[in-house]
């Protein structure tokens, strides 16, 4: 066993060096024009000073948490240790930095995807997608590198034969990397979306400026939010689901293992499948490639759903290496390497159809967001109103396929089956966020090209890389919601197991009341998300009025704007706003557990996690048809089943960008914010099970 303790920092190696090769390759590209590059300095510049101001206010969040944990968990008697604070804050550290490096070679990537566009559409797709390659490798390499460190650390040399302590001290990584990831997916969409909306409406709707036009104060601190809520928050979104299945199915085994003769295996195995899974994810981004005229759609989807097809052969290769000979009893069940296998086949096909299901409620030219077009021709309302209604039906069938999968999955291997299900949808995460990652890249790209006047035909190579961008964003989105789903599962089971939990009686006013207010809270959180948008989105609006009225010159390109000052409201809005949504997250769990009990905050976990994930879905579905609904306009105009044709700038159109606009912080503030909120509250649970556990 030995040996394969080594195996997960070993990929995390392995990871982090094909990241820094790839990061090594787009630096030695062509940076294009020196416009093109001052522009990009100044979304770099824009980025990481707010991804420093940001990481300074989180740093003392960090620090007060892990002296609470450590001097809260002294008893090794319960399978507590301090260490838990290190593994704490080695978690968001560790979430911190991929979302740092992974920028930096985003906001790098950028421009010279805007000159490699000049060459053709082969080129900028490579540029792109390597910089997405990088946030995704980032990822998995830091958290499985400081995981399995951690993890053979403990086992090794500090708690040997304590598998207990060991899996409780490596449930604070996984706090640490929650934590850093509701926070940057909230401030990061505060900040992205509170630009966005106002270089929409004013820019667009009421000065009729193009998109990204120089002209628009506004449009750097949009470009830069691309960077901050696209790249950096989803890189935490998916660093702390990532981590958090693989830290549910590990304490859900170490129930297994305790069994006599079952060995450690049923831990380790969920450490060698994300150890698998970077593997399958650098061979599949070998086959992301397109021609000139090609579709970039199928070239990424070659890459990420190839890569899921062979870490599925291969789980079952891995599950039959460790998992006992003669089976582990769990839940009552005895379990097979063949059952843990089909497990994570059940997971990834839920995670495939979900994602494939929101591509379809979100992509151009497919019937609901064409719905959402035709009601634009008659105004703002019945586009807002189609737009609902398309998000409202897209939760049917993902919820269906994630029920399906957790029954599945738990009927044939318990629980744990649930937990690597939820491994199975994230195993092939790097190369799943290179795909996401590259979206906003190609989104700047476009803005580069727009903003330093490049020829028609290079921003045309842009959008065609943009357009498909958005339609992997929502099958990232869809990914990261189902994960999600099964993640908070498999941490709700593992909290019942160390909590002692066996039934929880929806009959006793106590679990009743946790179930009610746990159903509340994902509104009360998107409420606060929403208005903190709407809140820094008002003051946006009235800086760029400001300046095309008070700057001599502007609106007829003869003078520059001030943009520094756009990019300073969306970063202050951002770290004052995403404080209070981010605390309630880790106190409600701790005072519902202490005050109440546990099979209170079981109920007030059923709760959160029910509503959270369709309030999840909802959102970014309805914000992703939207937001295709406004660019099935553009080009050529959208023809209407009357037959008549609405070009871009038309009453339709404007209508649409206003769906958009609302569609905004649906989709990229409070719906991603949800899946981070939902698993958070599992992992607090977790960390606090021992104090509260009721005796055996």
């Amino acid at each position: 066993m030995q040996p394969l303790l080594l195996a997960a920092p070993a990929a995390g190696v392995l990871a982090l060096g094909f990241a820094f090769y790839k990061a090594s390759w787009i630096s030695r590209q062509d940076a294009g024009t020196s416009e093109m590059q001052d522009i990009a300095g100044q979304i770099r510049e824009g980025a990481m000073a707010f991804l420093g101001r940001e990481y300074r206010v989180l740093a003392v969040f960090v620090l007060a948490v892990a002296g609470l944990l450590a001097v809260t968990s002294r008893n090794v008697a319960l399978g507590q240790t301090p260490l838990i604070a290190l593994a704490f804050v080695m978690g968001a550290t560790a979430s911190a930095l991929s979302g740092y490096f992974g920028m930096r070679v985003a906001t790098s990537a950028n421009v010279r995807t805007t000159a490699a566009a000049k060459v053709g559409l082969p080129a900028a797709l490579a540029v792109a997608f390597s910089g997405g390659s990088v946030m995704g490798m980032t990822v998995v390499g830091l958290a499985l590198l400081g995981l399995g460190a951690l993890f053979a650390a403990f086992t090794t040399f500090l708690f040997p034969g304590r598998i207990d302590v060991t899996v409780n001290a490596v449930t604070g990584f996984s706090m640490g990397a929650s934590s850093i990831a509701l926070f940057a997916r909230v401030g990061g969409g505060i900040y992205t979306k509170a630009a966005d909306v106002g270089a929409d409406l004013v820019g667009k709707i009421e000065s009729g400026l193009p998109e990204d036009d120089p002209r628009n104060p506004a449009v750097i601190a949009d470009n830069v939010g691309d960077n901050v809520g696209d790249v950096a928050g989803m890189g935490a979104d998916l660093f702390e689901s990532y981590v958090g299945a693989i830290v549910g199915a590990m304490v859900l085994g170490a129930g297994a293992a305790s069994i006599e003769g079952g060995g450690y295996g049923p831990v380790v195995l969920p450490l060698v499948i994300a150890a698998g899974g970077i593997v399958c994810s650098i061979l599949g981004t070998f086959v992301v490639r397109t021609r000139e005229g090609g579709n970039p759609q199928v070239a990424l989807d070659t890459g990420s759903f190839g890569a899921a097809a062979v870490m599925t052969v291969a789980t079952f290769f891995l599950a039959r290496a460790l998992w006992p000979s003669g089976g582990t009893e769990i839940g009552g069940k005895l379990v097979s390497w063949v059952d843990v296998g089909l497990a994570t086949v059940f997971g990834l096909g839920s995670g495939v159809a979900v994602g494939i299901i929101t591509s379809y409620y979100c992509s151009l030219g497919k019937g609901p967001v064409n719905s959402v077009v035709e009601q634009s021709k008659t105004g703002h309302a019945t586009n807002i109103i189609a737009g609902l209604g398309v998000g409202m039906r897209s939760t049917a069938l993902p919820v269906l396929f994630i029920a399906g999968g957790v029954l599945a999955a738990a009927h044939v291997a318990g629980l744990y089956g649930v937990a690597i299900a939820a491994l199975g949808m994230l195993s092939t995460t790097g190369i799943q966020l290179a795909v996401d990652a590259y979206g906003p890249i190609a989104d700047n790209a476009g803005g580069i090209a727009e903003m330093s006047h490049q020829p028609a035909e290079v921003r045309a190579r842009t959008d065609r890389l943009d357009a498909v961008g958005n339609t992997t964003a929502a099958i990232g989105k869809g990914f990261a919601i189902g994960s999600a789903a099964m993640t908070a599962l498999a941490l709700f089971a593992a909290f019942a197991q160390q909590a002692n939990i066996n039934s929880i009686d929806l009959t006793r006013p106590a679990v009743m009341s946790g179930v009610f207010v746990g159903g509340m809270l994902p509104f009360l959180f998107s409420a606060m998300a929403m208005s903190a948008v709407g809140e820094a989105a008002m003051e946006m609006i009235e800086e760029v009025r400001r300046q095309f009225r008070e700057i001599p010159g502007l609106l007829a390109g003869e003078t520059k704007p001030d943009t520094a000052r756009c990019v300073d409201i969306s970063t202050r809005a951002a770290i004052r706003r995403m404080v209070l949504p981010g605390a309630m997250a880790v106190v409600t769990p701790v005072a519902c557990g202490l005050v109440l009990g546990p099979e209170a905050l079981g109920g007030l976990l059923a709760g959160c996690t029910v509503t959270g994930v369709l309030l999840a879905l909802f959102m970014s579905n309805a914000g992703g048809a939207w937001d295709n609904a406004k660019k099935s306009f553009e080009g050529d105009g959208y023809k209407m089943r009357d037959g008549t044709t609405h070009p871009k700038g038309s009453d339709a159109h404007k209508a649409a960008v206003v769906g958009d606009t609302v569609g905004d912080p649906f989709k990229d503030t409070a719906g991603p914010s949800l899946n981070i909120l939902i698993k958070l509250m599992s992992v607090v649970a977790l960390v606090i099970a021992p104090l509260i556990a009721l005796p055996h």
